[in-house]
């Protein structure tokens, strides 16, 4: 197999920056036995909690707390394995690349998922989102393995801001009655939460749409279409 380089990480999120000095610090602190498989296992189980408490929110809707804790237990797994690998210098990119990216898609489903099952948002709504998310992955890594480019974020949000999104979402749907009908649609009644969720899926998916333009006249460049020759002999 031909070996993988790491690819150039692209991060311009509004809290990139200072969430880069934070990981790396917590990396340099974490003790010698624990590794990145470690942390990775940290950032699934985060997943698992967030879903399961979603599901919960049906019989007592302070569950929502434990899925906000699942969040953060999610960043800091999901978010500090690589950081760990590249401040002790240990990077396998072939093996991170293919069970980083594999876990991601598991999470990302297993948390959408579990909000579809809970009172906050309807499932289809839940799955919009997951469409557009993956999507987007998709996007992102086809890049990586025709530029070398891996983009984390895309404009100011990230992975990060997404999840400090839903957290703030969790807490309001607490306190607040974001779940009463605000408008209706052909028949069906949509709540606060469901338009700013239907708002969030259209953005990944404009996102992505903008970016194949983008990226589409560049790879033309890169690979411009051969001169057709009649009768050409197929080689």
């Amino acid at each position: 197999m031909k070996e993988k380089h790491a690819e150039i990480r692209i991060q311009t999120s509004f809290l990139s920056a200072v969430e880069k000095r934070i990981l790396v610090k917590m990396a340099k602190k974490l003790p010698d036995w624990m590794n990145s498989d470690h942390l990775t296992f940290i950032g699934f189980t985060g997943a698992v909690v967030t879903a399961v408490a979603y599901v919960l929110s049906n019989l007592d809707i302070r569950f929502l707390w434990l899925a906000s804790f699942g969040l953060v237990m999610n960043w800091y797994g999901d978010s500090l394995d690589g950081t760990l690998a590249r401040v002790r210098n240990t990077q396998r990119p072939v093996y991170g690349f293919f069970i980083d990216h594999n876990i991601d898609a598991v999470t990302i489903s297993l948390m959408c998922i579990g909000a579809g099952l809970s009172p906050i948002v309807s499932l289809s709504i839940a799955l919009l989102i997951l469409a557009g998310y993956l999507v987007l992955s998709i996007f992102t890594y086809i890049n990586a393995h025709l530029k070398g480019e891996f983009k984390i974020s895309y404009g100011l949000f990230g992975p990060t801001e997404f999840r400090l999104i839903v957290i703030i979402i969790n807490t309001m749907f607490i306190y607040l009655p974001l779940q009463r009908p605000l408008l209706s649609i052909a028949g069906r009644m949509f709540s606060l939460v469901d338009v700013i969720c239907i708002a969030i899926a259209g953005i990944l998916f404009t996102v992505h749409f903008v970016n194949i333009i983008i990226y589409k006249k560049e790879y033309e460049r890169i690979d411009p279409p051969k001169p057709y020759k009649k009768n050409a002999d197929i080689q």
